[in-house]
């Protein structure tokens, strides 16, 4: 009923030199679809005398989304935005979403949890996650994950890394990829109960049976105030308010009476991100670079992550800030030009095998005595450094009732499993 003449893009660097294939695109589409950086917007509508713009991407601010309105409708185009009658696929199978208000809420350690509280129940749990197709699309169409060659067999980046190893390290498979129609009918084979896990705050590709969403309780009122985090708030089963114990008590008080107001069926739990240091007292008294994953510093507008707080809280005599190293012209310089607000941190940004050497240059050239990693990536495994590294995990723990088994019991009753 519609063509597509175009694709815009933003955030991942070179991704608008890409065509989105006629394999992907369809007999409809034998050159397949341009990708253009998004600041064409206005030319393009024009160029392509073009109907509808259609925005469909995650973790940007409700004025951001609206000045895109006002572009599109400014230069002759009706604006629209996706629901869930048009983006969600049914499964065959029992699905678990886990979505979040905003990128860094803390959905791997949730998603973990659940992922724990089944396979201890003996079912067979398939993750499948938001996709990130950074590289060749037409390599990426249905990709399965069992093991850490997979990792390397299909070269993935740092982000993708950061969401695929703790699963790997768990026994869990991880499907990704684009075409979600063939990932769902894949993973459907081989599981009991489907785990979608969510990138940035966007809202699932697939219907859920429940549906949990993360909140952060150091970004008060963001529930509200990011898309499309703000209509997860109001989708949700279950809210987590997560970083309970680092937040002050009227910050969560206001996500509560939000979360409330907005969507007053949702089940609200609290939750802390517990840390924990492989080898705490190597951090005391020491000149630490913190390493943070990239997505929550960099557009999720953390200052730092779990690694910073690590090194607080385990006694290093200096956090020393890596720009110093940083050279200019870098993708990494870039990113600290764009992204302001990052405190004394270096993010894992490594969509290429130029930005993870960049990553790699800046540690090795260093003056510290210890890199404190708050990545989920085992970085050793990917990266030759001259330093020791100390991995930061964190694990959710609820505080008070309900707990996420009470949670989890209760669908699994529903749908007879138990």
């Amino acid at each position: 009923e519609y063509e597509v003449v175009a694709f815009t893009a933003t955030q991942i660097p070179g991704i608008e030199k890409r065509t989105y294939p006629p394999e992907l695109a369809g007999s409809l589409y034998p050159n397949g679809i341009p990708i253009y950086p998004e600041e064409k917007l206005p030319e393009l509508i024009k160029e392509y005398n073009v109907d509808y713009v259609v925005f469909s991407y995650s973790d940007v601010s409700h004025h951001y989304v609206m000045e895109r309105a006002a572009i599109a409708v400014a230069n002759g185009a009706s604006y629209l935005l996706l629901g869930p009658k048009h983006a969600m696929l049914k499964s065959n199978k029992p699905v678990i979403a886990v979505g979040a208000v905003r990128t860094g809420c803390g959905k791997s350690t949730v998603s973990r949890k659940i992922v724990k509280i089944l396979t201890e129940r003996g079912l067979k749990v398939i993750v499948i996650r938001h996709p990130m197709p950074y590289g060749d699309l037409r390599k990426q169409i249905v990709q399965r994950f069992a093991s850490f060659e997979d990792l390397d067999r299909h070269n993935v980046t740092f982000e993708e890394r950061e969401e695929y190893e703790h699963y790997i390290e768990m026994g869990i498979v991880v499907y990704a990829g684009v075409d979600y129609e063939k990932i769902l009918r894949e993973a459907e084979k081989e599981a009991d109960i489907i785990l979608w896990d969510g990138g940035n705050n966007d809202y699932p590709f697939y219907k859920p049976d429940l549906f949990i969403v993360v909140a952060d309780a150091l970004r008060a009122g963001h529930e509200l105030t990011y898309w499309p985090g703000s209509a997860n708030t109001r989708m949700a089963d279950v809210v987590i308010i997560n970083k309970v114990v680092e937040a002050g008590f009227d910050d969560i008080k206001q996500i509560e009476e939000n979360i409330r107001r907005a969507n007053p069926r949702a089940t609200i739990i609290l939750g802390a991100s517990v840390i924990k240091v492989e080898d705490p007292k190597s951090i005391r008294d020491k000149r630490v670079l913190v390493i943070e994953d990239g997505p929550t510093v960099l557009h999720g507008e953390m200052p730092y992550g779990a690694g910073y707080i690590a090194a607080v809280k385990y006694g290093a005599r200096e956090i020393v800030d890596p720009r110093k190293w940083v050279k200019v012209g870098t993708d990494l310089y870039t990113a600290y030009q764009k992204y302001k607000h990052m405190g004394p941190v270096l993010p894992t940004l490594g969509y290429s095998e130029k930005e993870k050497k960049e990553v790699e240059d800046v540690i090795n050239a260093s003056d510290v005595d210890l890199v404190v990693s708050g990545t989920p990536i085992d970085l050793s495994r990917v990266l030759r450094v001259n330093k020791p590294i100390v991995r930061v995990q964190y694990e959710l723990e609820e505080l008070g009732e309900p707990k996420l088994s009470d949670i989890i019991e209760e669908f699994l009753r529903e749908h007879s499993f138990i």
